[in-house]
């Protein structure tokens, strides 16, 4: 091409060269090029991003469980006061009459306040106090280091005092089963460890003293209540019934009359009281029998 140029007028030449090919001009684009390494970061980053935290997905709250908690044992007091309002028996599927023991004794009562009145204050604080921890809405003048205080507090006293009870129940009505005594002791220690899991350790050390002063004055205040409570067995030897003679007014039957000798027999012997209503029924089956000195 250089001794074309050199052999005439340029002009001419480049006209008389035959055709060249046509050649296809190419553009260079600047690619940034990244590793595989950073590829797979920035994927993760935008997966972080629309991907939602496991805590706003898995359900509720530790506060959403204490106000869940303190929900169930409001009902459970509630049943117990509305009972208590209409001197009425209360259900027991587990304890039968023991139940009702419990629950109608002198140790439901603490200061004349019966004692489901005082869980249904306490019951339904947790639960309000748990739904404003959750949804982080406090009233006026209560923020949310206030509210993790005042529940915890609660809890902790509720706790103390279900302690205390359970003592009373191993004690006092020692064989006595009261599942309603039982469920809310269940409910009140789980709002206890429940509320004290959100505290750090250091949070701990600082409101130890705290806890171990609310508990001392709930102990306190609950033997202050049931000292003047006699025991069941000195009530029992003050008792002083009069004496007074039974009547028979009822004839011995054959079957008693055969009863009474197999009884003198086997050398049984009978033992009875005048106010015992069980030893004057025999008395009346037995009348006649009674000859037979058995």
């Amino acid at each position: 091409m250089a001794s074309c140029f050199r052999g005439g007028s340029g002009i001419s030449s480049i006209s008389s060269l035959p055709s060249l090919p046509h050649r296809t001009r190419l553009s260079v684009l600047p690619v940034k090029c990244l590793s595989s390494r950073q590829s797979r970061d920035s994927d993760s980053d935008s997966d972080l991003r629309t991907t939602p935290s496991p805590s706003s997905t898995s359900g509720f709250s530790p506060y959403g469980w204490c106000a869940g908690i303190g929900g169930v044992g409001f009902l459970e007091t509630t049943y117990l006061s509305y009972l208590k309002l209409t001197n009425s028996d209360a259900f027991c599927p587990i304890g039968g009459a023991s139940c009702g023991d419990v629950l109608n004794s002198d140790y439901a009562v603490v200061f004349g306040v019966p004692l489901p009145f005082i869980g249904m204050f306490a019951y339904g604080l947790v639960a309000v106090l748990g739904l404003l921890l959750a949804r982080k809405s406090f009233p006026v003048g209560i923020n949310e280091s206030y509210g993790r205080l005042i529940l915890l507090g609660s809890s902790t006293s509720m706790a103390a005092a279900s302690a205390y009870f359970l003592y009373i129940l191993s004690t006092i009505f020692s064989g006595a089963t009261c599942s309603y005594c039982l469920t809310s002791a269940l409910l009140s220690f789980s709002l206890f460890f429940i509320s004290l899991k959100e505290f750090s350790v250091e949070e701990i050390q600082k409101v130890l003293g705290v806890q171990l002063c609310i508990a001392s004055l709930v102990v306190a205040a609950l033997s202050t209540s049931y000292s003047s409570i006699q025991p069941l067995s000195s009530s029992v030897a003050e008792a002083n019934l009069p004496f007074f003679e039974t009547e028979i007014t009822t004839s011995s039957s054959p079957f008693a009359l055969s009863l009474a000798k197999h009884l003198h027999a086997i050398g049984a012997k009978m033992y009875g009281a005048f106010w015992c209503s069980h030893c004057l029924e025999q008395k009346q089956v037995l009348h006649q029998s009674l000859t037979y000195n058995f």
